[in-house]
């Protein structure tokens, strides 16, 4: 389930910044999802929507931290992921009660993250992930999309980067067994490509770690259905349900009671 700790979640689901406010309603929340069933709540301060702006590493722990703390005394027994880049929020959020790290940048844009994940025990989300921060498309009714670099081979080159992703994550002391790979759907990716790399999720499942999708509500669904991002729970669900066919263990997702119940009628067929 995503907590978005933010004022411009591309999803409309954002909580706002800092503030009293803020933290009862992500609390709200964190209980409203683990009583529909998630397992896991990933909780951030930075959107990473196209055309975003950065923050500081001061403004995104003030926003996170007195979340995870909150929810973790509301949930004692949740499990709490951390969304970010940043090896002092995550420390801060580790401290707080979080217990894993979900990196988009796939430990590449702090050298500091890996050997601190390593170091707390913190299992790691790596996600692949080509995009420029700054050259997206916007569409004001679809929403915003990374533009998408060349790849030669669109499923062997993703697969030898989160390779290469998780050799650098167990060089910095990560066990293998704490390591979930994430393909980074959306993130420089056209809309055929997001759908190529859904239907053979299985090849990337053959480099031996867990597997996280986060479809959940993008512009490649909303593309390809002419739907605005609060109309896009059925075509989340599609995505859902033929990438835990494909091999996913993990969806990340804001609509968490309707997907928890695509999840469970998927397991029960495929697995």
């Amino acid at each position: 389930g995503i907590l978005n700790v933010t004022p411009d979640s591309f999803s409309g689901d954002g909580m706002g910044d800092a503030g009293g406010e803020t933290v009862r309603r992500a609390v709200d929340q964190a209980r409203a999802f683990a009583d529909a069933g998630a397992d896991i709540l990933d909780i951030g301060g930075e959107s990473t929507r196209p055309g975003s702006e950065p923050l500081t590493a001061d403004a995104e722990r003030d926003r996170v931290v007195p979340v995870i703390a909150a929810v973790r005394a509301a949930l004692p027994e949740i499990v709490i992921s951390v969304d970010t880049y940043r090896a002092g929020t995550a420390e801060a959020a580790l401290d707080a009660g979080a217990e894993m790290v979900n990196d988009v940048w796939g430990l590449r844009a702090d050298p500091e993250l890996g050997s601190l994940a390593a170091a707390r025990g913190a299992p790691v989300i790596l996600m692949h992930n080509r995009s420029e921060p700054g050259a997206a498309v916007m569409d004001a009714r679809l929403g915003g999309q990374y533009d998408a670099p060349d790849y030669g081979d669109l499923l062997a080159d993703v697969a030898a980067d989160l390779a290469a992703q998780a050799a650098d994550a167990e060089a910095a002391g990560i066990d293998k067994d704490q390591i979930v790979l994430d393909p980074g759907l959306a993130f420089g990716k056209t809309v055929e490509q997001n759908l190529q790399l859904i239907d053979q999720l299985g090849l990337l499942k053959a480099l031996g770690y867990p597997l996280l999708v986060g479809p959940s509500r993008k512009s490649f669904i909303g593309k390809i259905l002419d739907l605005p991002v609060a109309e896009r729970v059925e075509g989340t669900a599609a995505t859902v349900a033929i990438a835990i066919a494909r091999g996913a263990d993990i969806v990340r997702v804001h609509d968490v009671d309707a997907m928890v119940r695509v999840a469970r009628m998927t397991d029960a067929i495929v697995r």
